[in-house]
């Protein structure tokens, strides 16, 4: 299932920003990405791995490599000459190699062959570099909010800026990341988001009330890279 956001998820997500910050200090940024790596790496290990696996299947049954190889060369000698057994054998890891390698150029197929460790990992990392681009120290009082949802991995991130990590524990966002994560997996991903920033409102708002003098400092629409 790909996610999409439409215009009216957008006004959504916008509008639910603007009513949790009416009551709150804190700032909350929205960023939206289609994924949060290309996982290149992930298609060259797979296909390395495969390379690896296939040498050492032929290594335990050299007989049934070489009966093959014959077969495949069209070669009726008794015995295989060893130069056509090793270039044989250097064809067959190199057309694995390539075969695994483009398969999974494929992104849904790549996406899918790429662990959930590693696209944790990944999506973690994009979310804290976009905080520190987009949110991180652009606020008075250090407190600044970036929810982040990662649209192929179906994985989000929230993360905060240093005044709310004071008081805040990181456990407190755990009703806002359900809120998404459910909806996501329902295929409603600015319903999602716009219940998590209702969410985290109210966690700022009980712990950075708004303040008569306080501004707008970071925008209220959703963010889509």
């Amino acid at each position: 299932m790909q996610l999409h956001l439409s215009k009216a998820d957008h006004d959504l997500v916008s509008s639910a920003v603007g009513e949790a910050e009416a009551h709150t200090s804190g700032e909350i940024v929205t960023i939206v990405a289609r994924r949060s790596d290309n996982y290149h790496d992930v298609g060259l290990s797979w296909a390395a791995a495969v390379v690896f696996i296939a040498l050492a299947l032929m290594a335990a049954f050299p007989a049934h490599l070489r009966a093959f190889l014959s077969m495949l060369l069209l070669d009726w000698e008794h015995e295989l000459a060893d130069w056509k057994l090793l270039m044989g054998l250097l064809g067959l890891l190199i057309l694995k190699f390539l075969l695994v390698r483009y398969l999974l150029a494929i992104m849904p197929l790549r996406m899918l062959m790429t662990p959930r460790a590693t696209k944790a990992r990944r999506v973690r990392r994009r979310a804290i570099l976009l905080f520190r681009t987009a949110a991180e120290a652009r606020t008075r009082g250090r407190t600044g909010v970036l929810i982040y949802l990662s649209l192929d991995e179906h994985r989000a991130e929230i993360v905060a800026d240093r005044a709310i990590n004071e008081k805040v524990a990181a456990e407190a966002w755990g009703d806002a990341m359900a809120a998404l994560i459910d909806a996501i997996r329902d295929g409603r991903a600015g319903e999602g988001l716009a219940a998590a920033v209702r969410q985290v409102g109210l966690v700022l708002a009980a712990h950075f009330p708004r303040a008569d003098d306080d501004i707008n400092e970071l925008p209220d629409r959703l963010i889509e890279l």
